[in-house]
């Protein structure tokens, strides 16, 4: 590897209205190297990106860039500098195709039109580098998150950049498109390109990166050389104390049946799927990306018109038509995709948790009670230790791990009896997961249902205490998660019956 430093970032501080985001913070990145830079969600790390990158503008420090002090007004001239960032929320056009959202203000053009015929063998040759199938001429829209995800990377590979920002590439990636990934960071190191890798998954720092930097706050925690540190030492730098345990002991007490469904089918997305769900357990969901898990949970949740099959609340049939019709009936759904599905935005803290609640907090007819309001935000973000100025401050200005905590406040100011999670802890810190795993426990011990969806093995295996498995749209068999190890799930996701699932 190199010694040359192409980057450097001294003393940046970077403040908000309310908070200092980033407090005299330094990093640096040598060519050919994988520098990983971590920290706890709120840490500093996007916003130090984004200064970077041009997106906002330092109050204090300098950036040297191939040995030239820099300022970047914005991201195009960051781009035309040799920079590329692959953002943790994708930033794609829903409405264009592949190959017009890689090449997106860099097309080759035939006099005043566009040469699609170029532009999709471009794309094409950048695909195959990548070692993924996916077709240039799909729209964005119709893709799964984990094929958007390949797209932004393509997009950033695709600039011919010698510096490459990855923050969290492979929140939605399948164990097949991490090990992709994975070789072509080896062979981008072999050209000499320096990639800053940001990630919450320690086991991949370990596997690809050369360095790391820890922030904590906003602030330079320190710099080690990977080889010379381990799990704990990068968590205890994190986190600023030690975490035992990755999992809590979960303690489970399953009581009567709340949920039964049978032969719930969607075309095109779920074939015959039945299962029961009982007051107090935790019922995982495992199986590989396209298995039909997120489509199940939508399909409980009144997101699918089309579908056949019965589902039973209490012991009575039900009839869910809508999500509306779910939550009324005691049933919330939390998606993978908090941007899109979960979100707004542009409002506040405080206008994201009460919003599904407002008949309860309304004072007149159309006027709500401010009191309640802020009291019920004040309460999750205590509850569940989201990092904001106040309840009044913008969604859009909280890192994504807080974010991802609003979404849950929102979901639980409803006191649902039967709750869905779908991907809870994607793209979010080692502290912050644990505060999750915790609240599971508090609500199983409130007697709430819980269905767990995850693409982590050993998230599901530890905090279930029954497993559902999801090969090709059907659900091909159930294990108790006491006596499953991640061998046994991997076998049925792949389609391998075992004795115990028949």
């Amino acid at each position: 590897m190199g010694a040359e430093k192409v980057l450097e970032m001294k003393n940046i501080t970077k403040k908000f209205p309310g908070v200092k985001a980033l407090d005299k913070v330094n990093f640096s990145l040598r060519k050919g190297e994988v520098h990983a830079l971590l920290g706890e969600n709120g840490a500093g790390k996007s916003t130090l990106m984004k200064v970077l990158n041009g997106i906002h503008k330092r109050d204090e420090g300098r950036i040297i860039l191939k040995g030239k002090e820099v300022e970047f007004k914005g991201p195009k001239e960051a781009q035309n500098s040799g920079l590329a960032i692959i953002h943790q929320e994708l930033e794609l056009i829903p409405h264009l195709n592949v190959a017009e959202n890689i090449y997106l203000g860099r097309e080759e053009k035939n006099s005043i039109f566009i040469d699609y015929q170029k532009l999709y063998q471009k794309t094409n040759a950048v695909l195959e580098m990548l070692g993924v199938q996916i077709n240039p001429k799909a729209k964005i829209k119709d893709l799964n998150i984990g094929s958007q995800q390949m797209v932004e990377i393509a997009k950033a590979v695709s600039q011919n950049s010698d510096i490459l920002v990855m923050d969290e590439p492979t929140s939605s990636l399948t164990n097949q498109e991490i090990k992709i990934l994975f070789e072509l960071i080896e062979r981008l190191k072999k050209q000499d390109i320096a990639i800053v890798y940001i990630s919450h998954r320690l086991e991949e720092v370990f596997e690809i990166c050369d360095r790391v930097t820890v922030l904590r706050d906003g602030k330079f925690v320190g710099e080690v050389e990977t080889v010379e540190t381990d799990e704990n030492e990068l968590i205890k730098m994190m986190v600023g104390r030690k975490i035992e345990d990755r999992f809590p002991k979960m303690r489970f007490n399953p009581g009567e049946e709340i949920l039964r469904v049978e032969n719930l089918s969607v075309p095109d997305k779920i074939i015959n799927a039945s299962f029961s769900l009982r007051k107090g357990e935790i019922l995982g969901v495992a199986g590989l990306m396209g298995s039909g898990r997120t489509e199940l949970a939508k399909a409980v949740f009144g997101v699918f018109k089309e579908k056949t099959g019965d589902i039973y609340y209490r012991g009575k049939k039900l009839q869910i038509s809508s999500p509306a019709d779910a939550l009324n009936n005691g049933i919330s759904y939390l998606s993978e995709d908090r941007k899109d599905e979960g979100l707004i935005l542009g409002l506040s803290v405080s206008d994201n948790i009460s919003i599904s609640v407002l008949k309860r907090i309304l004072k007149a007819k159309f006027f709500i009670d401010s009191d309640q309001e802020k009291e019920l935000s004040q309460k999750y973000i205590e509850d569940l230790n989201i990092k904001t100025p106040s309840e009044k401050q913008l969604l859009k200005n909280l890192s994504g791990g807080n974010q991802q905590k609003v979404v849950i406040s929102k979901l639980l100011s409803t006191k649902p009896e039967v709750v869905i999670f779908d991907e809870p802890t994607r793209g979010i810190d080692v502290g912050a997961k644990r505060e999750i795993y915790n609240l599971m426990q508090d609500l199983i011990e409130q007697d709430v249902a819980v269905i767990l969806i995850s693409s982590e093995l050993p998230e599901v295996l530890n905090l279930s205490n029954r497993l559902l498995v999801m090969h090709e749209k059907e659900i091909i068999g159930e294990l108790d998660a006491a006596q499953a190890d991640q061998e046994a799930i991997m076998k049925l996701a792949t389609g391998r019956r075992s004795q115990q699932s028949e």
